[in-house]
């Protein structure tokens, strides 16, 4: 089996138009989470979000480009274009044919969908735009990513809800692995903060008014955000040969299925990806020393997190620290496990946890050590990251220092 390591990363989301300037605002304890800026928003009883703010689709694509990019398509073409670049791989002849991407996205083209629906159900148009599917459909923005940047390997999107990024990744880090592909492309995406795709939301009633706290006993739901975070997944002798700067190793992959409920998540099911996650990696529970957590602010998923690492890490789990950076990014739904990587390479990089912002009044139910409200400077080895979706779909990565 090959090595697998990251040699490249890029993002735009509600903390930065960058990975760096992402990483600041994570150390800096960054609330992104604001009011929403879109269409009928007085029409909505959820008004706060993790908006990409200052974004201009002119700045970046032309005229024809934004009439075939969603805007979910256009965050991802920009995140990959970064990750890329730092990587410093340039695709074509051998590599070219046998690296691609694997994209997690769940609502895809949502922005795309809103619109026309209202143009044909509300102006009553009887035509849409030429466009209108390959725009809308979940494979658009791994596709255009292939077209891109002259990647003919295996491309293809993964629609797993919460969990869709790191079930990409993860089968991103399979393939490399294997030695199907040398370079894989990979990450999420996700823009569904439009009239529709936050009204569809609120029906659920798992959203807060005001704002994501973690973990904190006064939480009371989820703020959605968007964005993308994308990455370069390189086998190690291919890296190492070219003196790719390596950012992390990527060591392990799980996932599991609860198989018992659409929407209430299984201690059980949590705990057996993350066990499966350390045996694939051949790490101990002492091994990690942070954990990136799922942790959405509702009740039901954090103490069900929290007593599935104190399962799995018995003793080690009071010396764990565990942190949920959706308190200041928002919940980018397919594209959070994403992000979400990117506090984990922080930590096994710089030595810096990410915290989680708006902790107030401690839990019972919760008793971790979740970093609250301040990054921590501390060094650690071996990270997990963890994604548990709706349909009880549920992926965690382990990655390692190199």
């Amino acid at each position: 089996m090959k090595r697998v390591v990251i040699t490249g990363q890029g993002t735009i989301n509600a903390l930065g138009h960058s990975a760096a300037d992402t990483c600041a605002a994570m150390r800096a304890g960054t609330l992104g989470i604001g009011e929403l800026d879109i269409r009928d928003v007085e029409r909505l009883a959820i008004r706060i979000g993790g908006q990409v703010r200052g974004y201009v689709p002119e700045d970046h694509f032309n005229r024809q480009q934004i009439a075939l990019y969603d805007r979910f398509t256009q965050f991802a073409l920009l995140a990959a274009d970064e990750a890329i670049r730092q990587s410093g791989l340039r695709f074509d002849g051998d590599l070219a044919l046998r690296s691609g991407v694997v994209l997690g996205t769940s609502g895809g083209g949502m922005t795309t969908l809103d619109e026309n629906y209202r143009s044909v159900y509300e102006e009553g148009k009887n035509r849409v735009h030429p466009f209108v599917v390959p725009k809308l459909m979940n494979n658009a923005a791994a596709s255009h990513i292939s077209m891109t940047h002259n990647l003919m390997g295996p491309s293809f999107t993964v629609a797993t809800a919460c969990a869709s990024s790191n079930h990409a990744m993860g089968q991103a880090f399979q393939m490399v692995r294997t030695g199907a592909s040398p370079v894989m492309i990979t990450g999420g995406t996700e823009s569904m903060l439009c009239f529709g795709g936050v009204k569809a939301w609120e029906g659920l009633r798992v959203m807060s008014r005001d704002a994501c706290r973690p973990f904190s006993a006064n939480r009371n739901g989820m703020v959605q955000g968007e964005g993308a975070a994308v990455f370069v997944f390189e086998e190690y002798e291919h890296a190492k040969k070219r003196g790719a700067d390596i950012l992390a190793e990527v060591v392990g992959f799980a996932m599991t299925s609860d198989a018992s409920d659409i929407v209430m998540p299984s201690k059980q099911g949590a705990a057996r990806a993350m066990r499966g996650a350390l045996a694939d990696a051949a790490l101990s529970p002492e091994d990690i020393g942070y954990i990136n957590a799922h942790g959405t602010g509702t009740a039901a998923n954090d103490k069900t997190e929290c007593a599935a690492v104190a399962e799995v890490f018995g003793a080690h789990a009071d010396r764990l620290m565990i942190s949920s950076t959706k308190s200041m990014h928002g919940h980018l739904i397919g594209g959070t496990g994403a992000v979400e990587l990117l506090a984990c390479i922080m930590a096994l990089r710089d030595g810096v946890i990410a915290p989680t912002i708006g902790y107030e009044e401690s839990d019972p139910e919760c008793t971790l050590d979740v970093v609250p409200n301040t990054a921590r400077e501390a060094t650690v080895t071996a990270v997990l990251s963890n994604a548990f979706a709706f349909g009880g779909l549920n992926a965690v990565l382990a990655l390692r220092s190199v």
